[in-house]
């Protein structure tokens, strides 16, 4: 008896060591599977309006103050219009609103607020994550330090972030990048746990979306081909970094958040070194948002009449300059391509010269220059990874009918 109590000891005592040893050497691996499975639980449909208003809670942050004071806006309150045309079919603003899954709307109208709503527990005071918007912010700030003589998008992006050189962004200009021409092989596809964005997002929870994007790899020639990629904003903001000496959240209160007359502090997510997401991590009010895209609308002018982003780098963010990033291709699946300037998209079919920034699950912040209207929109759209193109397609034309109705 004692004989099969020390041999069964002995076993379990070898399972336990063999068990650890499997732990130990994919410790990592584990962790990693662990993250990507928290990151995929965030937009379970139950949470996701809860998270996407406190991510900067939940994760690593970083406070950018608000302005000293902040610029009025005037409330000129109109009805919007009842309807809008897509798909060959009349469909209501009011369904559109509802269907996607929207926490704020705003809608300026010559400087004044004609329609301010909130849903789905968010409020004014919300600070909601700007997802892909924050690629716009990015684009601004590069257009200041071009203006200042810091940066020359014809250069490499290495020249300005040395560790860029250790991999694919190795030669690739800074006009390439802006313009999601960078070549870089990059999977975006969000559903995909396997895929480099869901790594990027990794890297956020775990480590260093500096060493990740450094070390991706190009697979078609610089300039040829518009193909959305993330992690090209990363670099930009290592460019930003790079060229002014200082940290991004830094540079962003510096030039844009402090001048822009905001009613509220922001907040850049960060990875676990600190280092600002630049492709995602920025969250605000609504109200800031729209007060950003006022700024487009009046060429780099704040509400008070303060030049801090150049009117040429407006103008250039937003008209496409090469055939591989214009409008209205057709993008063999029977439909047309959206164009792409500096970090803003045209709709396929513009209407009044109009742009607008996007992040992934139904964030806006649109722009007709022609109608004087600002329309920004956060929303905690679930399904976008089976419908969030159709969505995007959607509001676009909502937002376009909404700018002519009034």
């Amino acid at each position: 008896m004692r004989k099969i109590l020390r041999w069964a000891l002995g076993g379990v005592a070898a399972l336990t060591a063999a068990a650890g040893l499997v732990v130990w050497t994919y410790w990592d691996t584990i962790q990693d599977y662990r993250a990507a499975l928290e990151y995929a639980d965030s937009f379970k449909p139950d949470v996701i309006d809860e998270n996407f208003r406190s991510l900067f809670v939940k994760y690593p942050s970083i406070r950018v103050p608000k302005s000293a004071l902040a610029s009025p806006l005037e409330k000129q309150e109109r009805p919007l219009p009842e309807s809008y045309s897509f798909g060959g079919e009349n469909r209501s603003v009011e369904d559109w609103i509802e269907r996607t899954q929207t926490t704020g709307l705003i809608v300026i109208r010559d400087g004044a607020i004609v329609h301010e709503r909130y849903l789905r527990g968010n409020g004014p005071e919300t600070q909601s994550i700007a997802m892909s918007l924050s690629k716009s912010f990015v684009s601004a700030l590069v257009g200041r330090a071009v203006e200042d003589g810091l940066i020359d998008i014809s250069q490499p992006v290495d020249s300005y972030a040395p560790v860029l050189a250790e991999g694919g962004y190795k030669g690739v200009s800074v006009r390439n990048v802006l313009q999601m021409s960078s070549g870089i092989g990059f999977n975006e596809d969000y559903g995909d746990l396997n895929s480099d964005i869901v790594r990027y997002i990794i890297q956020i929870l775990r480590g260093s979306v500096t060493e990740f994007t450094a070390h991706l790899k190009n697979d078609i020639p610089q300039g040829t081909v518009n193909r959305y990629v993330s992690a090209d904003t990363q670099v930009l903001g290592l460019v930003l970094e790079g060229a002014t000496g200082k940290p991004l959240a830094d540079y962003f209160n510096e030039v844009l958040w402090s001048k822009l007359g905001t009613e509220a502090d922001a907040y850049w997510l960060a990875d676990q070194k600190g280092e600002a997401i630049a492709a995602g991590g920025l969250n605000a009010v609504l109200r800031d948002y729209a007060r950003f895209g006022l700024l487009y609308l009046n060429e780099g002018r704040t509400l008070s009449g303060e030049q801090i982003v150049p009117v040429d780098w407006v103008k250039a963010s937003t008209t496409p300059d090469a055939p591989h990033l214009m409008p209205g291709r057709d993008d063999g699946r029977g439909g047309k391509t959206y164009g792409y300037g500096y970090q803003w998209w045209i709709p396929a079919e513009r209407k009044g010269g109009d742009f607008t920034g996007v992040g992934i699950y139904g964030q806006f912040i649109y722009i007709n220059p022609e109608r004087k209207v600002v329309i920004a929109k956060t929303s905690a759209y679930a399904d976008y990874n089976n419908t969030g193109q159709e969505m995007k397609r959607e509001s676009i034309a909502a937002f376009q009918a909404i700018a002519e109705g009034l």
